[in-house]
């Protein structure tokens, strides 16, 4: 007697928040966007003070930036886009709410050590604490994407989590420098995140940014026949602009030559460049869901060009580290959040929310703001680096106000995700 193959019972969540990773991790990101970033305001005015014996401040400002917000926006899409990959399920509901919570406990421990809460114990001792959680986070989400790679032998995306890996060892030179007292060990750990992300995001970014260029335009002839709108790619470019970044990358962290760095900078930025060319429609400044991902890229290849002219002209490093920061963590997550926020909830990408072309251009004052205008005015410095904490912060307070219920919500569909 043959067998009857009886459907699976379909996925549910206790709360469609917890439904797939992108809807929490996309509210919690974006809600602890607002929180460092106005507990950094406090430090940076001296109006909170962080031990500046166990961790420089500069440091917990750029580990919670690149460890706990840009690494809860990956793990929101990577978890995400392993279920597109490979169809496998990934965690959703309680199991979800497991990962999550480690993330979420880590930063809590790196806020209660900001903020001194004296419990009766050290105050190093939250490091602590934040390390073991920040380790089982990751740990966890780099078991379930390998899971589901294994499970479908898709080999060739196990390039994800030797990028995961590199992060977990980044994210442990941190917590070694701070324990031990080697403040260029939490540096090094710091900055190797931070490159890490870019470069995931100009490797992704070479991915999805055509994708949502092409989906996202529609143009019709002179018949009124819809036509569709294809831009141009190369396999040089990618490999090109890899080997470019890996040279910059090198240079800049660990042999410090001016030379190196203004040729392996230049390089990126100029690839980059080529391919913005490439990928250009005029359509695109009607859609902010797509100009927003132009100007990211365009931001970060102004940035190269500020590495490339820092040894010469003799500015402040950190200028050309915030541009690369703002446009390639701050405007990337924010235009990839807005867009896939809709597309997974069953919603249309034609029709965002009204608030999001305030979001970005806040978030390229933060720009202007930050990297800009210092390079043009160094004697109000102070006031531009204020004037770029609130335009973040703003962004994502709008960010919130106008997504944190579409990500709360049900599909419009009906459907599971």
């Amino acid at each position: 007697m043959q067998a009857i193959d009886l459907p699976s019972k379909p996925p549910s969540s206790p709360h469609p928040i917890l439904n797939l990773s992108f809807r929490i991790f996309f509210s919690a990101g974006a809600l602890f966007a607002i929180i460092t970033m106005t507990l950094w305001a406090f430090v940076f005015t001296g109006r909170t003070d962080i031990d500046a014996q166990t961790l420089n401040p500069i440091y917990w400002h750029g580990h919670e930036m690149i460890y706990g917000y840009a690494l809860a926006i990956v793990a929101g899409f990577l978890l995400t886009a392993v279920k597109t990959w490979t169809g496998v399920m990934m965690p959703h509901g309680y199991k979800l709410l497991g990962i999550f919570v480690c993330w979420l406990l880590a930063r809590l421990g790196w806020i209660a050590f900001a903020l001194g809460v004296d419990i009766g114990i050290e105050q190093s001792a939250w490091l602590y604490i934040a390390a073991v959680f920040d380790l089982l986070f990751v740990g966890s989400m780099a078991l379930v994407t390998f899971r589901a790679i294994l499970q479908v032998k898709q080999y060739k995306q196990m390039g994800i989590l030797a990028k995961l890996a590199l992060l977990t060892l980044g994210n442990g030179l941190c917590y070694w420098g701070v324990f031990s007292a080697n403040m260029t060990m939490t540096k090094i750990g710091v900055y190797l995140g931070f490159y890490l992300i870019i470069g995931l995001v100009l490797t992704i970014g070479r991915r999805v940014v055509p994708f949502f260029i092409e989906r996202g335009l529609g143009t019709s002839n002179a018949a009124g026949v819809a036509e569709t709108v294809t831009v141009r790619n190369s396999k040089v470019q990618d490999i090109t602009s890899l080997l470019f970044f890996l040279a910059f990358f090198i240079t800049d962290l660990f042999y410090p030559n001016k030379y190196l760095l203004t040729i392996s900078a230049l390089g990126v930025a100029v690839v980059n460049i080529v391919r913005l060319i490439g990928w250009y429609h005029h359509v695109i400044w009607h859609k902010p869901l797509l100009w927003s991902l132009y100007v990211a890229f365009l931001g970060m290849c102004l940035s190269f060009i500020l590495y490339a002219l820092q040894p010469w002209l003799g500015y402040n490093h950190s200028i050309a580290v915030h541009g690369l920061a703002i446009s390639g963590i701050g405007m990337m997550t924010v235009a990839m959040m807005a867009r896939v926020s809709l597309g997974h909830t069953g919603r249309s990408i034609h029709e965002p929310p009204k608030t999001v072309t305030i979001m970005f251009a806040l978030m390229a004052l933060a720009f202007i703001s930050r990297v800009l205008l210092p390079l043009i005015d160094t004697s109000h410095y102070l006031w531009w680096i204020m004037i770029a904490q609130g335009a973040w912060i703003a962004c994502f307070v709008l960010f919130c106000s106008s997504y944190l219920h579409i990500l709360a919500s049900p599909r419009a569909d009906g459907l599971f995700g």
